[in-house]
């Protein structure tokens, strides 16, 4: 059995790679294992030293790198590199904080002396996407390792390339040879490898299915578990908003990664006051956006990753309209020879609860306006949705916005005046069927320790 890589631009296969077999891929979580048992005795001092010979190394093959992303999933060469250099910082970030945020912590109690120590947990199972393919799994493995952790990844199986590139970068680094193992495999093989004994902990970022397939066995087994699932963000711009600002930053809110982002605004809810400007401002700022090859400097979006992606992106722009909604930019597959994945920028209005744009997920470059009465209307549109993974407001009420981000809106990262966005300093995760747990910042690294007491009479 074989895995390939296919070019989104024209179909075509890049490399077929050979699927590990179920005893291959025991023996890699086994070589893992070994590798942990005595890198998990390794001092703060030299966890992150090695992580910031991974930065300089990410800063040096940026270019590279950037380039095998345009060919296996369509990313823009800018948005390459740029997603590079982020994944060098977090690395940065914890090479220089891991240690404060594991030290031990001192709890005054009736003993003589008790503490908090954060310890390793062992081997950590990433099942990661294809839409981030290196910053996905950077921002689970840059604590993990500063953790003590060994790490076990199976990728989207669309981009084994990046996926083999990050192993090799974390060899080349000086870690301990296979402390760090990618799994050639099919989404299949997921139950086994999670039973597998010296798996201890898990962590998710795909669809709010695959989270539930994953926690309930994940659970049976009492496994711990990080899940960042699908999102469908809202961004409510209220009647002060500076409008030109806020028709800037939703466009590049929704087309980041070609819309294909969890955190990627998906539904602007509008104050009807205000909503003939707003769209006609967001629509110039859409239809502005150059697509083409994405291999080529100027290119500002690609293709989407895969033609069967792009598809079902039609038939819910398809079915929205039918249900209701306006096409008023895009909704078209273009007409480019050969099997290509690209898809219009689009915008849909007159979107309203019970249309399929206003209820689900869209996961490509295709905006929703919903039509909002006043702000308590646009709160509670905003809030009308399973997910909570990210939202933002736009208004010149300071006071106002910070209400309405810290108190009222459902999510796990609220936003002023701002696109949503991952900051390594910064817990990131959502509620509801968008995940649990956290990623990044002090907290991120606490989710794979084991906080252990130590209570001395």
């Amino acid at each position: 059995m074989s895995i390939s890589s296919i070019n989104p631009v024209n179909g075509s296969i890049i490399k077929k790679y050979k699927e590990d077999t179920e005893n291959a891929i025991d023996q890699k979580i086994d070589q893992v294992h070994q590798a942990w048992l005595n890198y998990k005795e390794t001092d703060f001092q030299t966890r992150s030293r090695l992580l910031l010979q991974v930065s300089k190394i990410l800063n040096e093959r940026q270019d590279q790198l950037a380039e095998l992303m345009a060919l296996e999933m369509g990313k823009p060469l800018k948005a390459g590199v740029a997603e590079i250099l982020k994944c060098a910082s977090v690395c940065e970030y914890y090479a220089k904080n891991g240690a404060e945020f594991l030290a031990d912590q001192i709890i005054n109690t009736s003993a003589s002396k008790s503490y908090v120590s954060f310890q390793p947990i062992g081997l950590v199972l990433a099942i990661m996407p294809w839409n981030f393919p290196f910053w996905q799994v950077f921002r689970f493995l840059a604590p993990a390792l500063m953790a003590g952790n060994g790490g076990v990844l199976k990728h989207s199986s669309g981009v084994t390339g990046c996926a083999l590139e990050i192993e090799k970068v974390i060899e080349d680094a000086g870690f301990p040879q296979h402390i760090f193992k990618t799994l050639i495999c099919s989404s299949k093989a997921i139950p086994k490898v999670i039973e597998n004994p010296q798996i201890k902990a898990v962590t998710l970022t795909g669809s709010t299915e695959a989270g539930q397939k994953v926690a309930e066995q994940a659970g049976k087994l009492i496994k711990k578990t990080v899940l960042e699932l699908g999102g469908s963000d809202p961004y409510i711009i209220l009647e002060d908003a500076d409008l030109e600002k806020a028709a800037k930053v939703c466009a590049e809110a929704r087309l980041i990664n070609n819309g294909q982002s969890c955190i990627a605004a998906k539904r602007f809810i509008v104050i009807e006051s205000v909503e003939e400007k707003f769209t006609q401002l967001f629509k110039a700022e859409m239809e502005s956006k150059k697509t083409g090859d994405p291999s080529k400097p100027d290119t500002e979006l690609g293709p989407m990753a895969r033609a069967e992606l792009r598809d079902e992106l039609h038939q819910q722009v398809l079915k929205s309209i039918e249900q209701g909604a306006k096409c008023i930019l895009g909704g078209e597959i273009p007409a480019i020879d050969g099997k290509h994945a690209y898809y219009q920028p689009t915008i849909l209005n007159h979107v309203k609860k019970g249309i399929l744009a206003y209820d689900e997920e869209i996961f490509g470059p295709v905006a929703a306006i919903i039509t909002a009465k006043d702000t308590d209307d646009a709160i509670h549109i905003a809030n009308d949705t399973n997910f909570g993974l990210g939202a933002a407001v736009f208004t010149e009420n300071a006071a106002l916005a910070e209400d309405i981000a810290r108190n009222k809106l459902n999510a796990g990262s609220c936003f002023v005046n701002e696109g949503v966005k991952s900051d390594a300093a910064l817990p990131f995760g959502g509620i509801n069927q968008s995940g649990y747990g956290r990623e990044l910042s002090m907290f991120g690294i606490h989710e794979f320790v084991n906080i252990k007491t130590v209570y001395i009479k």
